[in-house]
């Protein structure tokens, strides 16, 4: 049997992955648990307790005797206050709405796109909102707290150690200067600057397991934490790992809970519209990363009204492939937006028009509708050459072959659709590790799409 070398803790929105690698990056074994939050006095909090007690659970029953090193990754609209050896108060939940007096006035006082990357965004996306809120509703709870961004909170939580990291500082959340590697000035009119813990590298060992983590779970003492990072630029590391991305410029498109298109090597950054969710980005070595999303997977959840992964599972693509020709003659769409306040078209209502009755057309119509605001949030950040589709969705057939009919100028490729960010975060330990296999160029469908995107841009603009 080979040996375990890291473990990496993924803690996404919608699942959490933990993932034992050996020394040559080959994956070895993995965990998942869904993504779950908890209503406590109204209002929705991220469920750390039992998070953690799947992380602990997955590692004890792994091979893990031999493990060297531990490494957290994590959505980025998070953020935890802790004090001594505690939670001083459970993290929220990002898609819980603020109080809208709160909000309003923190509003006023955000630092103005220029210089944070940041747009504002609903709810508590721009984790700035869920300080300002937890401030002012939890005032006795929050004083004197120490706060660590989501996947730093998974290194104190593994190691003891506190750090902050400036990927997740970097993420929408209003506090951070990606020019300038610094804090925003809110951050520090605030006063929160001073409360976060000291900034680490991404790939920084913080501290060992604690030790009784170490007992329960099976890992050697001496067991190092680093200090870890956002999930979407782990994926950016990993892409960095196959020549066709790290050579040049090129732009990875990861898919999940949330779709993210990230261009790498762009040199100046490209003027960002800040209505459009757009915002830059910070990859693990400091670089601004001119970015774009939309919550891809939600929303195609929310059309198919089942598990996210029926649009991929492999014995049905060809039918719903054979279903888009059928699809575009008949002029069936899905019209921008299903999460409102995100993505390119915030502010649109959208929907089905001509919802066809076949299930294959309509999982086919909504990979097309997610293709099609892909292709958008590509344009905003002036995406071109090369293209990686990554991530969950890399194989729904009609969503990858869409987007690369949708954009013949470019050379659109997928990788591995499971293990992209976990091997990302494990190039941290070793940045010539390599990835398995090669990219796969992807065939764009055999259909031409630029009337019905022509129709698609039109119904939104009406």
């Amino acid at each position: 049997m080979i040996s375990g070398f890291a473990i990496v803790v993924d803690v996404g929105k919608t699942l959490t992955k933990v993932s034992l690698w050996s020394r040559e990056g080959r994956l070895l074994q993995r965990a998942t648990r869904p993504g779950s939050s908890l209503v406590i006095d109204g209002h929705r909090h991220l469920d750390a307790p039992a998070i953690g007690e799947f992380v602990l659970d997955a590692i004890a029953g792994m091979d893990a005797a031999e493990v060297r090193y531990l490494v957290p990754v994590a959505h980025g609209a998070g953020v935890a206050a802790i004090r001594g050896d505690t939670l001083a108060v459970l993290p929220l939940d990002y898609e819980q709405p603020l109080q809208g007096d709160i909000l309003a006035e923190y509003r006023l006082q955000r630092a103005p796109f220029a210089e944070t990357g940041s747009p504002a965004l609903p709810g508590g996306l721009n984790f700035g909102a869920q300080l300002f809120w937890l401030d002012r509703k939890m005032p006795t709870a929050m004083h004197g707290a120490t706060l660590l961004p989501w996947a730093q909170y998974w290194a104190w939580f593994l190691s003891g150690a506190a750090a902050s990291e400036a990927t997740s500082l970097g993420c929408h959340s209003d506090l951070w200067n990606p020019a300038q590697g610094r804090f925003s000035s809110l951050a520090e009119q605030q006063g929160w600057a001073g409360r976060f813990a000291p900034l680490a590298r991404a790939g920084e060992a913080i501290g060992t397991v604690r030790p009784d983590i170490a007992k329960r779970c099976g890992l050697p003492a001496s067991c190092q934490v680093l200090a870890g990072l956002h999930d979407s630029n782990a994926a950016l590391i990993a892409a960095r790992g196959f020549p066709e991305i790290a050579g040049g410029e090129a732009t990875v498109l990861s898919t999940g809970t949330w779709f993210v298109a990230m261009r790498s090597g762009a040199g100046i950054l490209p003027d960002l519209p800040e209505e459009r969710d757009c915002l830059v980005n910070v990859d693990a070595f400091g670089q601004p990363v001119p970015s774009a999303r939309f919550m891809g997977g939600r929303e195609i959840e929310l059309l198919v009204e089942i598990d996210t992964r029926r649009v991929d599972i492999v014995p049905d693509q060809p039918r719903m492939l054979a279903s888009v020709p059928g699809i575009v003659a008949q002029g069936s769409m899905v019209l921008p937006t299903l999460t409102p306040g995100c993505g390119p078209f915030p502010v649109a209502q959208g929907g089905w028009h001509n919802r066809p009755d076949d299930w294959f057309a309509r999982r086919a119509g909504a990979c097309l509708y997610a293709a099609l605001v892909a292709d958008t949030a590509l344009d905003l950040i002036g995406a071109r050459d090369t293209l990686l589709i990554e991530g969950r969705f890399a194989e729904a057939q009609v969503l990858v072959r869409a987007v690369a009919a949708l954009r013949p100028e470019m050379q659109v490729y997928t990788a591995n659709a499971h293990t992209d960010v976990s091997f990302g975060a494990l190039r941290l330990i070793d940045p010539d590790l390599a990835p398995e296999g090669t990219l796969n160029a992807v065939e764009p469908l055999p259909i031409a799409l630029e009337q019905y995107r022509t129709e698609w841009t039109g119904r939104i603009s009406a």
